[in-house]
């Protein structure tokens, strides 16, 4: 059976037990507080455990390595739509070691997008068209070096108010330990 015919058939039965009543709640983080995370497969379950926060408690926003990439982009406009419009009142991005991110190297990606049939003629043309797939596509050698960027490109989002603290941390997949890069009530 295929993922979405096995998700389906899944969901099918969980509609009609009416599983997803112990999962309701509002829109609004009860603890006011959106979290910028990695989509690490390790974290899905595992974050908010250490985190101590359950269903309706966060808004949590992913993207490859934890990172804001364009102030401008769509994480970005995640995390404000979040304080604005669903009333958070602090931001954690949440790096983790081991990263998928970490010493990501382009040539090496876009040679398995050859493999996997994206035409090369199609890469070429991406690069003659202004795009710098490299710069695109680069990762980070230290966790920390990537979640002070992270923090600081909201910290220094001209549509962010000063007083919504932005914290930085780091999480062992293997343990859960959190260690702070950036206490966000210091700024």
């Amino acid at each position: 059976m295929r993922a979405l015919d096995r998700i389906l058939s899944h969901n099918e039965n969980f509609v009609a037990k009416k599983e997803y009543e112990k999962f309701q709640t509002t829109k609004f983080p009860n603890k006011k507080l959106v979290i910028l995370s990695c989509m690490d497969t390790r974290l899905v379950e595992l974050l908010p455990q250490a985190m101590n926060v359950k269903n309706g408690d966060v808004k949590i926003v992913k993207s490859a390595g934890a990172i804001v990439a364009h102030p401008f982009g769509s994480i970005m406009r995640s995390i404000l739509v979040a304080v604005y419009e669903l009333n958070a009142d602090e931001i954690c991005v949440v790096g983790h070691h081991d990263c998928g991110m970490s010493n990501l190297n382009a040539d090496n990606f876009l040679a398995k997008a050859v493999d996997r049939g994206v035409p090369a003629e199609r890469i070429d043309m991406l690069s003659y068209s202004g795009i710098d797939l490299k710069q695109w596509l680069q990762g980070f050698e230290k966790v920390e070096d990537s979640v002070r960027h992270s923090v600081n490109a909201i910290v220094n989002h001209p549509l962010l108010p000063n007083a919504v603290p932005v914290h930085g941390l780091v999480i062992d997949p293997a343990t859960g330990k959190l260690d702070i890069v950036i206490n966000g009530y210091d700024r």
